[in-house]
């Protein structure tokens, strides 16, 4: 006989995951158009609100480590809760990313740098974040590949955007280099955040595959 509390807290998992991936989301979505307008008040905004995503994650961290203690599952039930597991860590790091990056429009006043194609490695990482979680939430295996696929595209625009930057210094006098670091760090690190947010998107993916087909083909 199947055990109708246990089956409506896998539901309500799947749920509140989506709901926090739609937060987290939100929050990258937020930090990119912040960017975008140079806002720093909204980009510290959203620098300095990350503890509600970080309590969100710590509860359902502890539903999770509940249903497997408690519950036991098996085979499909299994593989649900320890894919919402693990895809949970992925969106409370994407949440601290989109963080950094609302710290650095906090700090781009008067900077020197050359222009950054920053706005759009966002737009390219965010997309691919929301595919990620839109295959979670519809048990979607071909959406899984394709984020996997669409990661190539990222990587290389993110190593494009480093290199021309790098470039760039090449180009300059010592002072000019000297009186540039701080900024030029500053977005090097940005680039290499928003590379990150899609490899937590892939993770997102291969999670989902697991726990649809568990196939683990995604998985590295």
């Amino acid at each position: 006989m199947p055990d109708d509390t246990f089956e409506a807290r896998l539901d309500a998992l799947r749920a509140d995951v989506c709901e926090m991936g739609r937060t987290v989301t939100a929050r990258l979505e937020r930090a990119v158009t912040a960017y975008e307008r140079r806002d720093q008040t909204a980009g510290r905004a959203v620098a300095t609100t990350d503890g509600d995503i970080n309590e969100r994650y710590l509860a359902l961290e502890g539903e999770c480590i509940d249903l497997l203690a408690l519950h036991q599952p098996l085979a499909s039930d299994l593989r649900l809760v320890v894919a919402s597991f693990k895809i949970l860590t992925d969106l409370e790091r994407v949440g601290d990313l989109a963080s950094n990056l609302g710290g650095a429009v906090d700090a781009m006043a008067g900077d020197t740098v050359p222009s950054v194609p920053i706005t759009d490695i966002g737009e390219m990482a965010l997309a691919q974040l929301e595919a990620a979680l839109t295959a979670y939430e519809t048990g979607d295996p071909g959406r899984c590949h394709d984020v996997a696929a669409a990661d190539t595209d990222l990587d290389q625009r993110c190593g494009a955007a480093t290199n021309d930057l790098v470039r760039s210094l090449v180009n300059r006098s010592p002072d000019d280099v000297a009186a540039t670091l701080a900024d030029t760090k500053r977005y090097l690190l940005t680039v290499r955040d928003l590379e990150r947010v899609g490899d937590h998107a892939v993770n997102i993916a291969a999670r989902t595959l697991y726990m649809v087909e568990n196939d683990a083909a995604l998985i590295y």
